[in-house]
């Protein structure tokens, strides 16, 4: 009996391999791509000439988990490559599920950014940043791809910002 288990292990385990999280987007191919379920892409702004693209893919284990979740943790990913080279995050291209997260169609997000120098301290406060991320958060509202609520508590995070 054990004989028989530990090939179906081995098999079921390798099955479940996938890309690594953080890929050149020049040199990889979206999992949406070639899924049932396609997504909803929201374009949020356009390459910098010059800089490398980077894709960053996350999907929930089970359609129970919250397409709010599944975002932060592309977020932390792509932060975390960025801090890597010293610079930050400048995200692209949304890609996300749309419910109903069932049936293989659980929660996803891709992300398609670069990294970009980090902006100064000032720049960082300043009235046109947090104007261009609301616009950025209203997109993503008008994609479907954050709900009102997810809108509206962000949008009061950025303004109570100092």
């Amino acid at each position: 009996m054990q004989r028989l288990l530990i090939p179906f292990v081995v098999l079921a385990v390798s099955g479940c391999s996938s890309a690594p999280p953080i890929q050149v987007a020049a040199n990889s191919k979206s999992p949406f791509d070639s899924a049932v379920y396609s997504g909803q892409i929201a374009q949020l702004a356009k390459a910098t000439q010059g800089e490398e693209l980077y894709r960053a893919y996350y999907e929930g284990g089970s359609g129970f988990v919250s397409l709010s979740s599944v975002r932060n943790t592309v977020e932390e990913m792509a932060t975390k490559h960025c801090s890597h080279q010293n610079r930050s995050v400048r995200l692209l291209q949304e890609r996300t599920s749309t419910p109903p997260h069932v049936l293989g169609n659980f929660p996803r997000v891709e992300w398609v950014f670069e990294c970009v120098p980090r902006p100064s301290q000032e720049a960082t406060f300043s009235s046109t940043n947090k104007l261009e991320q609301l616009e950025r958060l209203k997109k993503l509202l008008d994609s479907g791809a954050l709900t009102q609520q997810e809108f509206d508590r962000e949008k009061s995070k950025l303004l109570s910002a100092p």
